[in-house]
């Protein structure tokens, strides 16, 4: 037996603003991305299937959430009213953790250059 990690990338477009920010900076007015998150899980290959985890099951979880967040604005969802990466990396997981084997790292891109990666671990 081996074990995996898989990784299905879900996207959405969205609305926040970052009102912690430092005062003048641009990220405390309004904008816009085109989030994408990947949600990668770990465990065991299955000898019997040959598998850890069905792709599907991976979606059936976390394309709900990517709906929910699709065209909105992030700030007037309970939990993402400070609306960064960091902060919506860790409620992405929050609301998969009990719905997924195995989850191991969530990683949520704002820009095709910014990302940030949650392993759940808390400080």
């Amino acid at each position: 037996m081996h074990t995996v990690k898989l990784s299905k990338q879900f996207s959405f477009e969205a609305a926040h603003r970052l009102p912690k920010a430092p005062e003048g900076h641009k990220c405390r007015n309004l904008h816009g991305h085109s989030f994408r998150f990947d949600v990668e899980v770990m465990g065991p290959v299955d000898p019997e299937t040959a598998w850890f985890m069905d792709y599907k099951d991976i979606s059936s979880v976390a394309k709900p959430i990517a709906d929910e967040l699709d065209h909105t604005y992030l700030n007037e969802i309970p939990g993402l009213e400070d609306g960064t990466s960091e902060i919506l990396a860790r409620w992405i997981w929050k609301r998969l953790e009990k719905n997924i084997e195995g989850l191991h790292r969530i990683t949520v891109y704002e820009t095709v250059n910014s990302r940030c990666d949650y392993y759940g671990e808390e400080l």
